[in-house]
Protein backbone atom coordinates (compact mmCIF):
# COMPACT_ATOMS: atom_id res chain seq x y z
CA UNK A 1 0.00 0.00 0.00
CA UNK A 2 1.19 3.54 -0.72
CA UNK A 3 1.67 5.82 2.21
CA UNK A 4 -0.36 8.64 0.70
CA UNK A 5 -1.89 10.12 -2.39
CA UNK A 6 -0.48 13.01 -4.41
CA UNK A 7 -2.29 15.95 -2.65
CA UNK A 8 -5.09 16.25 -5.27
CA UNK A 9 -7.28 13.79 -3.40
CA UNK A 10 -6.46 10.79 -5.58
CA UNK A 11 -6.02 7.80 -3.48
CA UNK A 12 -5.30 4.26 -4.58
CA UNK A 13 -6.89 1.63 -2.48
CA UNK A 14 -4.81 -1.45 -2.03
CA UNK A 15 -6.67 -4.61 -2.64
CA UNK A 16 -6.72 -6.59 0.45
CA UNK A 17 -6.78 -10.29 0.95
CA UNK A 18 -10.11 -10.15 2.74
CA UNK A 19 -11.81 -9.53 -0.59
CA UNK A 20 -13.70 -6.53 0.59
CA UNK A 21 -14.77 -4.67 -2.47
CA UNK A 22 -16.23 -1.72 -0.62
CA UNK A 23 -13.09 0.23 -1.48
CA UNK A 24 -13.88 0.09 -5.13
CA UNK A 25 -17.33 1.50 -4.63
CA UNK A 26 -15.92 4.26 -2.45
CA UNK A 27 -13.26 5.09 -5.03
CA UNK A 28 -15.88 5.33 -7.76
CA UNK A 29 -17.97 7.66 -5.66
CA UNK A 30 -14.96 9.86 -4.92
CA UNK A 31 -14.14 9.99 -8.57
CA UNK A 32 -17.68 11.05 -9.40
CA UNK A 33 -17.57 13.70 -6.71
CA UNK A 34 -14.26 15.02 -7.97
CA UNK A 35 -15.66 15.33 -11.49
CA UNK A 36 -18.55 17.42 -10.21
CA UNK A 37 -16.14 19.68 -8.39
CA UNK A 38 -13.57 19.81 -11.10
CA UNK A 39 -14.57 23.23 -12.40
CA UNK A 40 -14.21 24.77 -8.96
CA UNK A 41 -10.97 23.22 -7.86
CA UNK A 42 -8.32 25.78 -6.97
CA UNK A 43 -4.70 24.97 -7.31
CA UNK A 44 -3.36 24.15 -3.92
CA UNK A 45 -0.86 26.59 -2.51
CA UNK A 46 1.75 24.04 -1.69
CA UNK A 47 2.28 20.36 -1.69
CA UNK A 48 1.39 18.91 1.65
CA UNK A 49 4.38 17.55 3.45
CA UNK A 50 3.94 13.87 3.76
CA UNK A 51 4.74 12.61 7.21
CA UNK A 52 5.78 9.23 8.26
CA UNK A 53 3.18 6.79 9.46
CA UNK A 54 3.02 3.15 10.08
CA UNK A 55 0.16 1.26 8.55
CA UNK A 56 -1.04 -1.96 9.94
CA UNK A 57 -1.03 -4.25 6.92
CA UNK A 58 -1.72 -7.51 8.70
CA UNK A 59 -5.38 -7.43 9.52
CA UNK A 60 -6.85 -6.17 6.30
CA UNK A 61 -9.23 -3.29 6.00
CA UNK A 62 -11.49 -2.54 8.91
CA UNK A 63 -14.91 -1.26 8.07
CA UNK A 64 -14.79 2.07 9.76
CA UNK A 65 -17.72 3.93 11.29
CA UNK A 66 -16.12 7.26 12.15
CA UNK A 67 -14.87 9.93 9.83
CA UNK A 68 -11.44 11.20 9.10
CA UNK A 69 -10.36 13.88 11.50
CA UNK A 70 -10.49 16.94 9.28
CA UNK A 71 -8.25 19.20 11.37
CA UNK A 72 -8.28 21.20 14.54
CA UNK A 73 -11.14 23.45 13.53
CA UNK A 74 -13.94 20.95 13.60
CA UNK A 75 -14.15 19.02 10.34
CA UNK A 76 -17.25 16.94 9.68
CA UNK A 77 -17.12 13.52 11.16
CA UNK A 78 -17.49 11.05 8.34
CA UNK A 79 -18.49 7.47 8.56
CA UNK A 80 -15.46 6.30 6.67
CA UNK A 81 -13.01 3.73 7.68
CA UNK A 82 -9.89 5.19 9.21
CA UNK A 83 -8.64 3.00 12.00
CA UNK A 84 -7.67 5.70 14.50
CA UNK A 85 -6.41 3.20 16.98
CA UNK A 86 -3.71 1.67 14.81
CA UNK A 87 -2.32 4.60 12.86
CA UNK A 88 0.08 7.31 14.01
CA UNK A 89 -1.04 10.63 12.60
CA UNK A 90 1.59 12.95 11.19
CA UNK A 91 0.11 16.45 10.98
CA UNK A 92 0.51 18.32 7.69
CA UNK A 93 1.97 21.79 7.98
CA UNK A 94 0.22 23.46 5.06
CA UNK A 95 -3.42 24.25 4.72
CA UNK A 96 -5.14 23.03 1.64
CA UNK A 97 -7.32 25.51 -0.19
CA UNK A 98 -10.85 24.26 0.25
CA UNK A 99 -12.76 27.19 -1.25
CA UNK A 100 -15.45 26.04 -3.63
CA UNK A 101 -13.92 22.65 -4.14
CA UNK A 102 -14.95 21.68 -0.63
CA UNK A 103 -11.63 19.98 -0.13
CA UNK A 104 -10.65 19.94 3.51
CA UNK A 105 -8.73 23.03 4.59
CA UNK A 106 -6.39 21.46 7.06
CA UNK A 107 -4.14 22.94 9.69
CA UNK A 108 -2.83 19.43 10.02
CA UNK A 109 -3.12 16.60 7.62
CA UNK A 110 -5.39 13.63 7.82
CA UNK A 111 -4.16 10.41 9.21
CA UNK A 112 -2.31 8.64 6.46
CA UNK A 113 -3.41 5.16 5.87
CA UNK A 114 -5.67 3.21 3.65
CA UNK A 115 -8.94 5.04 3.12
CA UNK A 116 -11.84 2.69 3.10
CA UNK A 117 -15.55 2.55 3.70
CA UNK A 118 -18.29 4.51 2.05
CA UNK A 119 -17.63 8.27 1.99
CA UNK A 120 -20.91 9.08 0.31
CA UNK A 121 -22.26 11.18 3.17
CA UNK A 122 -19.19 13.37 3.19
CA UNK A 123 -19.26 13.67 -0.58
CA UNK A 124 -22.91 14.70 -0.56
CA UNK A 125 -22.17 17.54 1.84
CA UNK A 126 -19.34 18.77 -0.34
CA UNK A 127 -21.07 18.38 -3.68
CA UNK A 128 -22.12 22.02 -3.91
CA UNK A 129 -18.57 23.18 -3.26
CA UNK A 130 -19.36 24.78 0.13
CA UNK A 131 -17.44 23.91 3.23
CA UNK A 132 -20.09 23.53 5.95
CA UNK A 133 -17.85 22.67 8.83
CA UNK A 134 -19.19 24.22 12.04
CA UNK A 135 -15.79 24.69 13.58
CA UNK A 136 -14.09 26.39 10.66
CA UNK A 137 -11.64 29.02 11.85
CA UNK A 138 -12.88 32.52 11.27
CA UNK A 139 -16.47 31.48 10.55
CA UNK A 140 -17.58 30.56 14.04
CA UNK A 141 -18.56 32.99 16.78
CA UNK A 142 -16.29 31.10 19.08
CA UNK A 143 -13.80 29.74 16.59
CA UNK A 144 -10.15 29.23 17.36
CA UNK A 145 -8.46 32.47 18.25
CA UNK A 146 -11.73 34.38 18.10
CA UNK A 147 -13.89 35.97 20.80
CA UNK A 148 -16.31 38.85 21.23
CA UNK A 149 -13.79 40.62 23.48
CA UNK A 150 -13.19 43.42 21.00
CA UNK A 151 -16.90 44.08 20.79
CA UNK A 152 -17.11 44.87 24.49
CA UNK A 153 -15.17 48.12 24.09
CA UNK A 154 -12.73 47.30 26.84
CA UNK A 155 -10.59 50.28 27.65
CA UNK A 156 -6.88 50.24 28.30
CA UNK A 157 -7.44 50.67 32.00
CA UNK A 158 -5.44 47.77 33.19
CA UNK A 159 -2.13 48.71 31.60
CA UNK A 160 0.78 49.57 33.83
CA UNK A 161 2.59 52.85 33.36
CA UNK A 162 4.50 52.89 30.06
CA UNK A 163 3.55 49.28 29.55
CA UNK A 164 1.59 47.53 26.84
CA UNK A 165 0.75 44.56 29.00
CA UNK A 166 -2.70 43.99 30.37
CA UNK A 167 -2.85 43.10 34.03
CA UNK A 168 -6.13 41.27 34.32
CA UNK A 169 -7.72 39.05 36.92
CA UNK A 170 -11.17 37.67 37.30
CA UNK A 171 -13.32 38.28 40.38
CA UNK A 172 -11.63 35.37 42.15
CA UNK A 173 -8.16 36.79 41.64
CA UNK A 174 -7.27 34.43 38.78
CA UNK A 175 -5.23 35.95 36.00
CA UNK A 176 -6.75 35.37 32.57
CA UNK A 177 -4.49 33.19 30.45
CA UNK A 178 -5.32 35.24 27.36
CA UNK A 179 -4.67 38.54 29.10
CA UNK A 180 -8.30 39.56 28.88
CA UNK A 181 -10.31 40.77 31.80
CA UNK A 182 -13.44 39.16 33.08
CA UNK A 183 -15.49 42.28 32.87
CA UNK A 184 -15.40 44.96 30.24
CA UNK A 185 -16.06 48.59 30.91
CA UNK A 186 -19.68 49.12 30.08
CA UNK A 187 -20.44 51.54 27.29
CA UNK A 188 -22.71 54.07 28.90
CA UNK A 189 -23.52 55.76 25.64
CA UNK A 190 -22.44 59.07 27.15
CA UNK A 191 -19.19 60.05 25.51
CA UNK A 192 -18.92 63.22 27.56
CA UNK A 193 -18.42 61.28 30.80
CA UNK A 194 -14.82 60.38 30.03
CA UNK A 195 -13.98 63.75 28.52
CA UNK A 196 -15.37 65.71 31.46
CA UNK A 197 -13.83 63.63 34.22
CA UNK A 198 -10.51 64.95 35.53
CA UNK A 199 -9.51 61.43 36.64
CA UNK A 200 -7.44 59.37 34.14
CA UNK A 201 -8.86 56.05 35.41
CA UNK A 202 -12.42 57.27 35.93
CA UNK A 203 -14.09 54.66 33.73
CA UNK A 204 -11.86 51.80 34.84
CA UNK A 205 -11.89 52.27 38.61
CA UNK A 206 -15.64 52.68 39.02
CA UNK A 207 -15.29 54.17 42.48
CA UNK A 208 -16.38 57.72 41.62
CA UNK A 209 -19.60 57.43 39.68
CA UNK A 210 -20.38 61.17 39.62
CA UNK A 211 -16.91 62.66 39.22
CA UNK A 212 -17.69 63.77 35.67
CA UNK A 213 -20.37 66.14 36.99
CA UNK A 214 -19.86 69.60 38.53
CA UNK A 215 -20.21 69.36 42.30
CA UNK A 216 -23.48 71.30 42.45
CA UNK A 217 -24.96 68.88 39.94
CA UNK A 218 -23.71 65.95 42.02
CA UNK A 219 -25.60 67.32 45.02
CA UNK A 220 -28.72 67.81 42.90
CA UNK A 221 -28.54 64.19 41.72
CA UNK A 222 -28.23 62.90 45.29
CA UNK A 223 -31.06 65.13 46.51
CA UNK A 224 -33.31 63.88 43.72
CA UNK A 225 -32.43 60.27 44.46
CA UNK A 226 -33.21 60.57 48.17
CA UNK A 227 -36.50 62.33 47.47
CA UNK A 228 -37.52 59.53 45.12
CA UNK A 229 -36.54 56.80 47.58
CA UNK A 230 -38.24 58.39 50.59
CA UNK A 231 -41.37 59.49 48.76
CA UNK A 232 -44.36 58.57 50.90
CA UNK A 233 -42.14 57.91 53.93
CA UNK A 234 -40.97 61.33 55.11
CA UNK A 235 -39.93 64.74 53.77
CA UNK A 236 -36.30 65.15 52.70
CA UNK A 237 -34.45 68.27 53.79
CA UNK A 238 -31.85 69.98 51.55
CA UNK A 239 -28.63 68.01 51.32
CA UNK A 240 -25.66 69.30 53.33
CA UNK A 241 -22.77 69.60 50.88
CA UNK A 242 -18.99 69.84 51.27
CA UNK A 243 -16.88 72.97 51.17
CA UNK A 244 -14.03 71.01 49.55
CA UNK A 245 -15.16 67.92 47.60
CA UNK A 246 -11.63 66.71 46.75
CA UNK A 247 -8.91 64.89 48.74
CA UNK A 248 -11.20 64.38 51.71
CA UNK A 249 -10.56 60.68 52.46
CA UNK A 250 -8.48 60.26 55.62
CA UNK A 251 -8.16 56.51 54.99
CA UNK A 252 -6.45 55.23 51.83
CA UNK A 253 -6.11 51.57 50.86
CA UNK A 254 -3.84 50.45 48.02
CA UNK A 255 -3.68 46.96 46.51
CA UNK A 256 -0.19 45.87 45.46
CA UNK A 257 0.58 43.67 42.48
CA UNK A 258 2.86 43.59 39.45
CA UNK A 259 2.76 43.75 35.69
CA UNK A 260 3.93 40.96 33.40
CA UNK A 261 7.51 42.17 33.61
CA UNK A 262 7.45 41.99 37.39
CA UNK A 263 7.35 45.74 37.96
CA UNK A 264 5.45 46.67 41.15
CA UNK A 265 2.02 48.22 40.74
CA UNK A 266 -0.37 49.71 43.26
CA UNK A 267 -3.92 50.89 42.93
CA UNK A 268 -7.47 49.74 43.47
CA UNK A 269 -9.59 46.79 42.46
CA UNK A 270 -12.09 47.56 39.76
CA UNK A 271 -15.44 47.55 41.48
CA UNK A 272 -16.81 44.04 41.96
CA UNK A 273 -13.66 42.30 40.65
CA UNK A 274 -10.05 41.50 41.48
CA UNK A 275 -8.80 43.44 38.48
CA UNK A 276 -6.00 45.77 39.57
CA UNK A 277 -6.29 49.29 38.20
CA UNK A 278 -2.92 51.08 38.69
CA UNK A 279 -3.39 54.43 40.45
CA UNK A 280 -0.67 56.92 41.33
CA UNK A 281 -2.88 59.78 42.52
CA UNK A 282 -6.56 59.87 43.42
CA UNK A 283 -8.66 63.02 43.48
CA UNK A 284 -10.65 62.03 46.56
CA UNK A 285 -7.82 60.53 48.62
CA UNK A 286 -5.51 62.32 51.03
CA UNK A 287 -2.57 63.60 48.98
CA UNK A 288 0.05 62.78 51.60
CA UNK A 289 -1.25 59.20 51.80
CA UNK A 290 -0.90 58.80 48.02
CA UNK A 291 2.64 60.18 48.24
CA UNK A 292 3.61 57.64 50.92
CA UNK A 293 2.14 54.76 48.92
CA UNK A 294 4.13 55.87 45.87
CA UNK A 295 7.30 55.96 47.97
CA UNK A 296 6.71 52.41 49.20
CA UNK A 297 6.09 51.22 45.65
CA UNK A 298 9.38 52.76 44.56
CA UNK A 299 11.33 51.13 47.42
CA UNK A 300 10.29 47.54 46.71
CA UNK A 301 12.86 46.69 44.04
CA UNK A 302 15.83 48.03 45.96
CA UNK A 303 14.80 45.95 48.99
CA UNK A 304 13.99 42.94 46.77
CA UNK A 305 10.45 42.75 48.14
CA UNK A 306 8.03 40.90 45.89
CA UNK A 307 4.39 41.85 45.69
CA UNK A 308 1.92 39.09 46.40
CA UNK A 309 0.62 37.03 43.47
CA UNK A 310 -2.85 35.62 44.00
CA UNK A 311 -2.36 33.02 41.27
CA UNK A 312 0.69 31.35 42.74
CA UNK A 313 0.35 32.34 46.38
CA UNK A 314 3.93 33.65 46.33
CA UNK A 315 5.09 37.11 47.21
CA UNK A 316 5.17 39.26 50.30
CA UNK A 317 3.42 42.65 50.16
CA UNK A 318 -0.35 42.49 49.60
CA UNK A 319 -1.78 45.87 50.62
CA UNK A 320 -0.80 49.20 52.14
CA UNK A 321 -3.24 51.10 54.34
CA UNK A 322 -2.64 54.74 55.31
CA UNK A 323 -4.76 56.61 57.88
CA UNK A 324 -4.34 60.29 58.70
CA UNK A 325 -5.81 62.37 61.50
CA UNK A 326 -7.72 65.30 60.03
CA UNK A 327 -7.13 67.63 62.97
CA UNK A 328 -3.86 66.20 64.36
CA UNK A 329 -2.07 65.31 61.12
CA UNK A 330 -0.87 62.02 62.65
CA UNK A 331 -0.21 59.28 60.09
CA UNK A 332 -0.45 55.50 60.38
CA UNK A 333 1.03 53.16 57.75
CA UNK A 334 -0.10 49.52 57.72
CA UNK A 335 1.90 47.05 55.61
CA UNK A 336 -0.25 43.97 54.95
CA UNK A 337 2.04 41.01 54.24
CA UNK A 338 1.52 37.36 53.39
CA UNK A 339 4.19 36.22 55.85
CA UNK A 340 5.36 37.35 59.30
CA UNK A 341 8.98 37.09 58.14
CA UNK A 342 9.95 40.58 56.96
CA UNK A 343 13.46 40.63 55.40
CA UNK A 344 15.39 43.84 56.06
CA UNK A 345 12.49 45.04 58.20
CA UNK A 346 14.47 47.57 60.22
CA UNK A 347 16.24 49.02 57.21
CA UNK A 348 12.96 49.30 55.30
CA UNK A 349 11.26 51.14 58.17
CA UNK A 350 14.27 53.43 58.58
CA UNK A 351 14.35 54.28 54.88
CA UNK A 352 10.60 54.98 54.82
CA UNK A 353 10.83 57.24 57.86
CA UNK A 354 13.75 59.14 56.33
CA UNK A 355 11.63 59.89 53.28
CA UNK A 356 8.52 60.64 55.37
CA UNK A 357 9.40 61.80 58.90
CA UNK A 358 5.76 62.85 59.33
CA UNK A 359 4.74 59.19 59.79
CA UNK A 360 3.59 58.60 63.38
CA UNK A 361 3.44 54.80 63.43
CA UNK A 362 4.14 51.81 61.16
CA UNK A 363 2.41 48.45 61.59
CA UNK A 364 2.89 45.07 59.93
CA UNK A 365 -0.38 43.19 59.54
CA UNK A 366 -0.12 39.49 58.57
CA UNK A 367 -2.75 38.10 56.22
CA UNK A 368 -1.73 34.69 54.84
CA UNK A 369 -5.23 33.53 53.98
CA UNK A 370 -6.87 33.23 50.58
CA UNK A 371 -9.51 35.82 51.29
CA UNK A 372 -10.90 39.09 50.02
CA UNK A 373 -10.45 40.58 53.49
CA UNK A 374 -7.67 43.15 53.55
CA UNK A 375 -6.46 42.82 57.14
CA UNK A 376 -5.45 39.67 58.98
CA UNK A 377 -5.74 38.93 62.69
CA UNK A 378 -2.09 39.35 63.74
CA UNK A 379 -0.12 42.58 63.86
CA UNK A 380 3.34 43.77 64.85
CA UNK A 381 4.15 47.39 65.60
CA UNK A 382 7.32 48.26 63.68
CA UNK A 383 7.49 51.88 64.76
CA UNK A 384 5.56 54.20 67.07
CA UNK A 385 2.56 53.53 69.31
CA UNK A 386 0.54 51.36 66.93
CA UNK A 387 -2.33 53.87 66.69
CA UNK A 388 -3.04 57.50 65.87
CA UNK A 389 -5.35 60.10 67.40
CA UNK A 390 -7.73 62.63 65.91
CA UNK A 391 -10.10 65.30 67.22
CA UNK A 392 -13.80 65.23 66.34
CA UNK A 393 -16.48 67.55 67.74
CA UNK A 394 -14.07 68.66 70.45
CA UNK A 395 -13.23 65.13 71.66
CA UNK A 396 -10.02 63.19 71.08
CA UNK A 397 -10.27 59.71 69.55
CA UNK A 398 -7.80 56.85 69.36
CA UNK A 399 -7.79 55.05 65.99
CA UNK A 400 -6.19 51.65 65.38
CA UNK A 401 -5.71 49.86 62.06
CA UNK A 402 -9.04 48.00 62.28
CA UNK A 403 -11.15 50.74 63.88
CA UNK A 404 -14.17 52.11 62.06
CA UNK A 405 -13.76 55.84 61.74
CA UNK A 406 -15.60 57.98 59.21
CA UNK A 407 -13.35 58.76 56.24
CA UNK A 408 -14.50 62.38 55.89
CA UNK A 409 -13.86 64.08 59.20
CA UNK A 410 -15.18 67.53 58.27
CA UNK A 411 -18.55 66.20 57.10
CA UNK A 412 -18.71 63.74 59.98
CA UNK A 413 -18.90 66.63 62.43
CA UNK A 414 -21.86 68.07 60.50
CA UNK A 415 -23.58 64.67 60.35
CA UNK A 416 -23.18 63.89 64.05
CA UNK A 417 -24.26 67.36 65.14
CA UNK A 418 -27.39 67.00 63.02
CA UNK A 419 -28.07 63.53 64.49
CA UNK A 420 -27.78 64.85 68.05
CA UNK A 421 -30.01 67.78 67.18
CA UNK A 422 -32.67 65.31 65.98
CA UNK A 423 -32.23 63.26 69.17
CA UNK A 424 -33.39 66.24 71.23
CA UNK A 425 -31.22 65.44 74.25
CA UNK A 426 -31.74 67.61 77.34
CA UNK A 427 -29.22 66.07 79.75
CA UNK A 428 -31.55 63.61 81.47
CA UNK A 429 -32.11 60.92 78.83
CA UNK A 430 -30.74 57.39 78.76
CA UNK A 431 -29.39 56.84 75.26
CA UNK A 432 -28.14 53.74 73.49
CA UNK A 433 -25.51 53.98 70.73
CA UNK A 434 -25.96 50.87 68.57
CA UNK A 435 -23.15 49.86 66.16
CA UNK A 436 -21.01 52.37 68.09
CA UNK A 437 -17.58 51.61 66.60
CA UNK A 438 -14.91 53.45 68.59
CA UNK A 439 -17.64 55.34 70.42
CA UNK A 440 -17.73 58.56 68.42
CA UNK A 441 -21.49 59.25 68.44
CA UNK A 442 -21.99 57.94 71.97
CA UNK A 443 -19.15 59.97 73.46
CA UNK A 444 -20.31 63.13 71.71
CA UNK A 445 -23.87 62.44 72.92
CA UNK A 446 -22.66 61.83 76.49
CA UNK A 447 -22.18 65.57 76.97
CA UNK A 448 -25.93 66.10 76.45
CA UNK A 449 -27.37 62.87 77.90
CA UNK A 450 -27.72 61.52 81.41
CA UNK A 451 -26.37 58.05 80.54
CA UNK A 452 -25.12 56.37 77.37
CA UNK A 453 -24.65 52.69 76.46
CA UNK A 454 -22.46 51.77 73.49
CA UNK A 455 -22.67 48.39 71.70
CA UNK A 456 -20.16 47.17 69.09
CA UNK A 457 -19.24 43.72 67.76
CA UNK A 458 -15.61 44.50 66.85
CA UNK A 459 -13.46 43.92 69.97
CA UNK A 460 -10.64 46.16 68.69
CA UNK A 461 -13.09 49.02 68.26
CA UNK A 462 -14.52 48.44 71.75
CA UNK A 463 -11.03 48.62 73.27
CA UNK A 464 -10.48 51.91 71.47
CA UNK A 465 -13.88 53.16 72.67
CA UNK A 466 -12.99 52.42 76.30
CA UNK A 467 -9.67 54.22 75.86
CA UNK A 468 -11.44 57.14 74.22
CA UNK A 469 -13.79 57.48 77.20
CA UNK A 470 -10.84 57.51 79.60
CA UNK A 471 -8.85 59.92 77.44
CA UNK A 472 -11.75 62.38 77.38
CA UNK A 473 -12.66 61.80 81.03
CA UNK A 474 -16.21 60.69 80.16
CA UNK A 475 -17.76 58.78 83.06
CA UNK A 476 -21.43 58.43 82.05
CA UNK A 477 -20.90 55.89 79.26
CA UNK A 478 -20.41 52.10 79.18
CA UNK A 479 -19.33 49.99 76.21
CA UNK A 480 -20.26 46.38 75.49
CA UNK A 481 -18.75 44.01 72.93
CA UNK A 482 -21.81 42.31 71.48
CA UNK A 483 -23.99 42.07 68.42
CA UNK A 484 -26.27 45.11 68.49
CA UNK A 485 -29.37 43.14 67.56
CA UNK A 486 -28.80 40.45 70.16
CA UNK A 487 -28.01 43.04 72.81
CA UNK A 488 -31.24 44.98 72.18
CA UNK A 489 -33.26 41.76 72.24
CA UNK A 490 -31.78 40.84 75.63
CA UNK A 491 -32.54 44.30 76.99
CA UNK A 492 -36.11 44.11 75.75
CA UNK A 493 -36.61 40.65 77.26
CA UNK A 494 -35.36 41.95 80.63
CA UNK A 495 -37.73 44.89 80.45
CA UNK A 496 -34.95 47.47 80.32
CA UNK A 497 -35.77 50.81 78.74
CA UNK A 498 -33.95 53.66 77.02
CA UNK A 499 -35.28 57.05 75.92
CA UNK A 500 -33.32 57.49 72.70
CA UNK A 501 -31.59 55.06 70.37
CA UNK A 502 -28.80 56.30 68.08
CA UNK A 503 -28.06 53.71 65.40
CA UNK A 504 -25.43 53.79 62.67
CA UNK A 505 -25.50 50.31 61.05
CA UNK A 506 -23.30 49.15 58.15
CA UNK A 507 -24.37 49.60 54.53
CA UNK A 508 -26.35 46.35 54.73
CA UNK A 509 -28.63 48.02 57.25
CA UNK A 510 -30.15 46.69 60.45
CA UNK A 511 -32.23 43.53 60.98
CA UNK A 512 -35.92 42.81 61.48
CA UNK A 513 -35.09 41.26 64.86
CA UNK A 514 -33.30 44.42 66.00
CA UNK A 515 -36.16 46.69 64.94
CA UNK A 516 -38.76 44.41 66.55
CA UNK A 517 -36.77 44.53 69.79
CA UNK A 518 -36.53 48.33 69.60
CA UNK A 519 -40.30 48.51 69.16
CA UNK A 520 -40.77 46.22 72.16
CA UNK A 521 -38.51 48.45 74.25
CA UNK A 522 -40.42 51.49 73.01
CA UNK A 523 -38.01 54.47 73.11
CA UNK A 524 -39.61 57.81 72.28
CA UNK A 525 -37.06 58.65 69.59
CA UNK A 526 -34.82 56.75 67.22
CA UNK A 527 -32.17 58.53 65.15
CA UNK A 528 -31.10 56.36 62.22
CA UNK A 529 -27.80 57.32 60.57
CA UNK A 530 -27.57 55.46 57.26
CA UNK A 531 -24.91 54.99 54.60
CA UNK A 532 -27.13 52.74 52.44
CA UNK A 533 -30.23 54.52 51.04
CA UNK A 534 -31.92 51.34 49.80
CA UNK A 535 -31.55 49.48 53.09
CA UNK A 536 -32.62 52.64 54.90
CA UNK A 537 -35.94 52.58 53.06
CA UNK A 538 -36.44 48.92 53.94
CA UNK A 539 -35.67 49.50 57.63
CA UNK A 540 -37.85 52.61 57.86
CA UNK A 541 -40.80 50.61 56.56
CA UNK A 542 -40.14 47.99 59.25
CA UNK A 543 -40.13 50.74 61.88
CA UNK A 544 -43.33 52.20 60.46
CA UNK A 545 -44.94 48.78 60.75
CA UNK A 546 -43.91 48.64 64.41
CA UNK A 547 -45.56 51.81 65.65
CA UNK A 548 -43.04 54.48 64.57
CA UNK A 549 -43.35 57.45 62.25
CA UNK A 550 -40.52 58.87 60.13
CA UNK A 551 -40.48 62.63 60.72
CA UNK A 552 -37.71 63.96 58.46
CA UNK A 553 -34.51 62.98 56.67
CA UNK A 554 -31.31 65.01 56.34
CA UNK A 555 -28.93 63.87 53.56
CA UNK A 556 -25.26 64.70 54.12
CA UNK A 557 -22.71 64.39 51.33
CA UNK A 558 -19.80 62.52 52.87
CA UNK A 559 -18.36 61.13 49.63
CA UNK A 560 -17.99 63.73 46.90
CA UNK A 561 -17.62 62.34 43.39
CA UNK A 562 -19.35 59.09 44.30
CA UNK A 563 -22.98 58.02 44.34
CA UNK A 564 -22.95 57.39 48.09
CA UNK A 565 -24.83 59.56 50.56
CA UNK A 566 -25.29 59.49 54.33
CA UNK A 567 -28.67 60.30 55.82
CA UNK A 568 -29.87 61.08 59.33
CA UNK A 569 -33.54 60.24 59.90
CA UNK A 570 -35.67 60.98 62.95
CA UNK A 571 -38.32 58.43 63.96
CA UNK A 572 -40.78 59.00 66.79
CA UNK A 573 -43.13 56.56 68.46
CA UNK A 574 -46.75 57.01 67.54
CA UNK A 575 -49.08 57.91 70.43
Amino acid sequence: MEKSGNGFGKYEAEKRKSGVDERKSGAEMRKSSMEKRKSGVNTRKGRAEIGKSRVDKGNGADTRKSGVNMGKNGANTRKSGVDTGKNEVEMRKNRADAGNSGTDKRKSGTGIGSLGADKKRGADKWENGTDKRKGRAGSSKSGAGESDFSQKQVKEAFRGKNSKDFYGRDRFGNKRADGKNEESVKNTGNGSRKRNSPCPVYEQCGGCQLLHLPYKQQLAEKQKRMEELLKGICPVKPIIGMKEPLHYRNKVHAVFGHDRKGNPLSGVYKEGTHILVPVEKCLIEDEKADEIIGTIRGMLKSFKIRTFDEDTGYGFLRHVLVRRGFATGEIMVVLVTASPVFPSKNNFVKALREKHPEITTIIQNINNRSTSMVLGDKEHVLYGRGYIEDVLCGLRFRISSKSFYQVNSAQTELLYNKALQLAGLTGKEKALDAYCGIGTIGLIASRKAGEVIGVELNPDAVRDAVQNAKMNDVKNIQFYCNDAGRFIVNMAEKGEKVDVILMDPPRSGSTKEFIDAVAKMGPERVVYVSCGPETLVRDLRWFMGNGYRAVEAWPVDMFGGTGHVETAVLLVRKP
